[in-house]
């Protein structure tokens, strides 16, 4: 049983850093789309949700990143 953990590569921070800017870019875009979409169905002259959509995209996008860096932390 012991070799089995022995034998287990080490975790490489890197291959999980290359995921981010994807997400992030994910992220951002699906909540834009969502945005255009309810303008399209809902418009209105005082707000442009594409603005606040992209914009709490880019928020979580952000939270996603600290989070998942924190993460590599921990396990170094």
């Amino acid at each position: 049983m012991e070799n089995n953990n022995q034998e287990k590569k080490p975790y490489n921070k890197w291959l999980a850093l290359i995921n981010i800017p994807i997400q992030m870019g994910l992220i951002i875009y699906v909540f834009n789309k969502i945005g255009l979409w309810l303008d399209e169905k809902y418009p209105s002259e005082k707000i442009e949700y594409y603005k606040i959509l992209t914009m709490f995209g880019v928020f979580i996008a952000l939270y996603n990143v600290y989070r998942q860096v924190n993460e590599i932390g921990k396990n170094s």
